[in-house]
């Protein structure tokens, strides 16, 4: 018998199409119904039920009561990485939908992976937090530098605070549309939720897609290109 952990029954349980659907919705970090994951997965609903109960008891989902309504959504943020990174693999060799919706350019360019920026705008800010050394790479590890904590903690991130939290700071997420990665963790999680509390970015409805407004994209590219003074400064950043 080998040691350490045994992928196959977690592989078995993404691996199902129905369920594979469903961690993919789950996957753009919203809490669905167990009727929306039914209509995700092409199921009933009583088919769903005993998917969902199985993700469950192998901690891929968690579930949560509100009122009269169970809601779903991925157990942590390692699970969505696992799902991005088998969604690149997925993508590198070719296990693609035969037929594109209208709306997968505007996926790829930018959307929530989980909690984060994804897409090229999400690999766009990885590139250049690195090359601004806001951020160092060692291997696929990501660290925040001292400049780069000054930086955000100057764009309303509070750097201590995300850094007491159970999940990792910083973290490469491999992006499955670039094929790079992009930036996941405590702070890319912040650095989204800051983007839409300045009404840079919003959430298209029903889906992953995240649209930058003309304004919103001319700041982000001005601040995280380094073209803006080194600390952002409440003139550059139009704060709520």
């Amino acid at each position: 018998m080998k040691d350490g952990p045994s992928i196959a029954p977690v592989a078995a349980l993404a691996g199902d199409p129905a369920r594979a659907n469903m961690l993919a919705a789950l996957s753009g970090g919203m809490a669905l119904t167990a009727s929306e994951l039914a209509g995700e997965a092409g199921v009933t609903l009583q088919t769903a039920s005993s998917h969902l109960a199985k993700l469950a008891s192998a901690g891929l989902i968690s579930a949560t009561r509100q009122g009269r309504h169970r809601y779903f959504r991925l157990a942590d943020d390692d699970v969505a990485q696992m799902l991005e990174a088998i969604m690149s693999v997925a993508a590198r060799t070719g296990q693609l939908r035969t037929r594109p919706g209208p709306r997968d350019p505007a996926l790829r360019r930018a959307r929530v992976c989980y909690d984060h920026l994804a897409g090229e705008m999400g690999v766009q800010l990885l590139d250049n937090l690195l090359s601004l050394n806001r951020i160092v790479r060692e291997r696929d590890d990501l660290s925040l530098t001292k400049a780069g904590a000054d930086f955000m903690n100057g764009f309303r991130i509070d750097v201590d605070r995300l850094s007491n939290e159970r999940r990792p700071l910083c973290r490469a997420c491999l992006d499955w549309s670039m094929r790079r990665h992009h930036l996941g963790g405590a702070l890319g999680a912040a650095l989204l939720k800051r983007f839409q509390e300045l009404r840079w970015v919003s959430r298209v409805t029903d889906s992953r897609t995240l649209r930058f407004t003309p304004s919103g994209e001319a700041a982000f590219r001005q601040i995280f290109s380094g073209e803006a003074a080194s600390s952002p400064s409440p003139r550059t950043v139009n704060t709520p």
